[in-house]
């Protein structure tokens, strides 16, 4: 059995886990498998999410609402697909959290851990091309720093699909997995939950389409010996 599976199994029935992704999608993108083996192994999860994912696309007409509560109800979707306790956002500004002094966000994730005490934080690898992505690793970094008495005991770093592997090796840090969750008895969980972020899948070979999930999934899996895996660089596991 994979030391990975052994502290998933270690946190046990009444543990909490908190996955802190930027926008609606990631949170199934990056760990959604590992997101619905840990409550069905017993575990409370919460998801809070950054931004919406919407706004900075439509700059120059404002972006309508109805295009906001479509993602909002997706994320909705897939969390009960899931099983998660709840989704919060913070509402900070989409793909301008570059823009704010990163304090601010440290606070804002620092409050949510205060009230949720997860054991468990999961969230973006460091070196992804998304800003977004790099700004929400390193408030979590800052606000799971390890002073006495702190909730956090394991912290991981997922990969998102068109953004962890677009940053070539030479240009940041690669993204070099050393931790493994078996989700073999998710993974169709996880691609239903997908499916309900429709419109921020795309057709096969790009990187976020339902084909290569699954065979990135599979992959992942066939390198530690199972039907499928999700990925992690380990920040922390304290036993």
């Amino acid at each position: 059995m994979s030391d990975a599976i052994m502290t998933q199994r270690r946190l046990g029935k009444g543990s909490t886990a908190l996955v802190v992704a930027a926008h609606p999608d990631d949170e199934v993108l990056g760990c959604g498998g590992t997101v619905a083996r840990l409550v069905a192994e017993g575990s409370e999860v919460h998801v809070l999410l950054a931004a919406d994912g919407e706004t900075s696309r439509r700059i120059e007409s404002g972006t309508p609402r109805s295009a906001v509560a479509a993602r909002n109800a997706a994320c909705e979707a897939a969390r009960a697909i899931l099983g998660h306790a709840t989704a919060e956002a913070l509402g900070l500004p989409d793909q301008r959290l570059d823009s704010l002094d990163l304090l601010d966000v440290v606070r804002r994730v620092e409050d949510v851990i205060a009230r949720r005490r997860p054991a468990l934080v999961l969230t973006h690898h460091s070196g992804d091309v998304n800003q977004d992505h790099r700004v929400i690793h390193d408030a979590v970094v800052v606000a799971c720093r390890a002073q006495p008495g702190h909730s956090v005991k394991q912290l991981l770093f997922f990969e998102v699909p068109s953004s962890t592997e677009w940053r070539p090796p030479c240009s940041g840090e690669p993204f070099n997995p050393n931790w493994f969750v078996d989700v073999s008895s998710t993974l169709d969980t996880k691609m239903r939950a997908l499916k309900a972020y429709g419109s921020e899948l795309r057709p096969f070979p790009h990187p976020r389409s339902i084909e290569a999930i699954e065979a990135l999934a599979k992959w992942r899996g066939a390198c530690v010996g199972v039907r499928a895996a999700e990925a992690f660089m380990l920040g922390r596991s304290v036993l």
